[in-house]
């Protein structure tokens, strides 16, 4: 990935960030929310920043931000849609609805549309494995999603 030079208002909010937490270790998932939610990513650049503020390791938080699910290190779209994977939804038939977001938006898991609308990604559980097969885009939960209702489910954000 191509490397992100940040410049000095990002990295002046950065610090804003770590410092309102005090700069604490004990404050890590929450610095990296925070951040996350300011610049919709956390790239290495960012994690080497926010590394030498709180004087920690940047592997640490590597390690953080690469095993929680919730983090990205990549941009995602203004309208990020996650397809569950999980048993409950996969056996309903999820794999076939996250290939039809696939086919419509001609990405591919981890990507974004080159206008920059809508990233797709999976997940393994969103705990509402009564409404399976469900698919989110952004905070919006959509249950019981079939296949033909994909380009209905796009088109509402298309605007």
């Amino acid at each position: 990935m191509a490397k992100i030079v940040l410049n000095n208002k990002k990295i002046e909010r950065i610090k804003e960030i770590c410092a309102s937490f005090g700069n604490s270790h004990g404050e890590i998932i929450n610095i990296l929310h925070k951040v996350q939610g300011e610049f919709g990513y956390l790239p290495m650049e960012v994690q080497e920043l926010i590394s030498e503020q709180l004087r920690m390791p940047v592997a640490k938080i590597y390690g953080i931000v690469s095993f929680y699910s919730f983090f990205s290190m990549k941009p995602k779209g203004e309208h990020p849609i996650n397809v569950c994977l999980g048993t409950a939804c996969y056996v309903r038939g999820s794999e076939k609805v996250l290939d039809e977001f696939k086919r419509q938006l001609g990405i591919e898991i981890g990507e974004m549309t080159p206008d920059g609308k809508f990233s797709i990604n999976c997940l393994r559980c969103v705990g509402a494995c009564g409404l399976a097969p469900v698919a989110l885009v952004g905070d919006k939960v959509y249950g019981r999603v079939t296949p033909e209702q994909v380009k209905d489910i796009i088109a509402e954000y298309k605007n």
